[in-house]
């Protein structure tokens, strides 16, 4: 079993990796923390809520994070692609009646009740993961296991500019910041990530045949999605699930395969958000403790059968408890 912290922002994506996650019969989602991203904060933490109620979870502790960057920099969100509140058509309920919503300091509680025994998993900005560094100093996941984090770009173009990912270019500061302190952390970026699509007729299916307390949710906001990267990425056969990804990966880590690098992030300027490895064949040599391992494979046929099983055959999210 998995202890995972998730970072998120509640697009189409995020929210499809956190059904999976309480689906998942091997993944005990120990705390959400719910920011701005492809929407805002409070829409994050709304959809964030709508989600663990629907799956009969609300003993999860849900934090707010960030309204925006680090540079104070007025963020960018996505409506064209993940809707207006971030679940393509889906109009979650506005209020919560008894929501309690922890600020960020309840990450090093978690942290540190699950010492050594935790992962987390960070599917949006950076800069939420970057705060418990700034105000805990650089040992605030010491007892972490590993960070698996969905961000930036290697020699393959970006998503926002030519260069960039959106994680990465939305806080380049925050980004860089993470990956210079944190260790073992685990990069999930586009060029693993684009490859992971799931096909229309596999949605189709899983919403056809599924028990999941998200069962109506998941077509109508795929489709949204879908329909957006159409425009995107003409002639695409379906939709890339980035985030969920992720976690798919936790749970079968020879899914991929990686490529020991030290990872940083570009701060300004036109190539803002671009994430920079040296991928020569003998690289310059850096201080292990100093490297990340970036995904650079992945067995795309066997990540859909592991999307398609975790939403058909793992029914019960609320036997789960903390």
């Amino acid at each position: 079993m998995h202890n995972v912290l998730m970072f998120v922002d509640s697009g189409v994506d995020d929210s499809l990796a956190l059904m999976y996650a309480l689906q998942h019969p091997d993944i005990n989602v120990v705390g959400v923390v719910s920011a701005y991203g492809n929407i805002t904060k409070e829409q994050s933490i709304n959809n964030t809520a709508y989600l663990l109620k629907l799956a009969g979870r609300e003993d999860i502790p849900v934090i707010a994070g960030a309204s925006g960057p680090l540079s104070g920099e007025t963020a960018v969100f996505y409506p064209e692609i993940h809707g207006e509140e971030g679940l393509g058509p889906i109009q979650p309920p506005e209020d919560f009646e008894g929501l309690d919503v922890f600020d960020i300091n309840k990450v090093i509680q978690i942290v540190n009740e699950y010492k050594n025994n935790l992962v987390i998993v960070g599917l949006g900005r950076q800069t939420d993961l970057a705060l418990p560094l700034i105000l805990y100093g650089k040992d605030a996941y010491k007892n972490v296991n590993a960070l698996y984090l969905m961000g930036g770009a290697f020699l393959v173009p970006g998503n926002v500019t030519a260069e960039a990912e959106a994680n990465f270019y939305a806080d380049p500061i925050a980004a860089n910041s993470v990956l210079e302190k944190a260790k073992n952390i685990y990069l999930f970026p586009l060029n693993v990530t684009n490859k992971a699509v799931i096909r229309p007729e596999t949605i189709n299916f899983v919403a056809n045949n599924t028990q999941s307390p998200f069962k109506e949710l998941i077509k109508p906001a795929y489709d949204y999605y879908y329909e957006a990267y159409k425009k995107l990425v003409p002639g695409i056969e379906g939709a890339p699930l980035h985030d969920v990804l992720v976690l798919s990966v936790l749970t079968n880590p020879d899914m991929v395969k990686y490529i020991p690098r030290r990872v940083t992030v570009e701060l300004f300027g036109r190539a803002k958000g671009k994430s920079i490895a040296d991928f020569r064949p003998k690289p310059e040599e850096e201080p292990p403790e100093t490297l990340d391992n970036i995904a650079i494979e992945l067995d795309v046929e066997r990540f859909v059968m592991d999307f398609m099983e975790v939403f058909l055959f793992q029914t019960n999210t609320n036997n789960k408890s903390l």
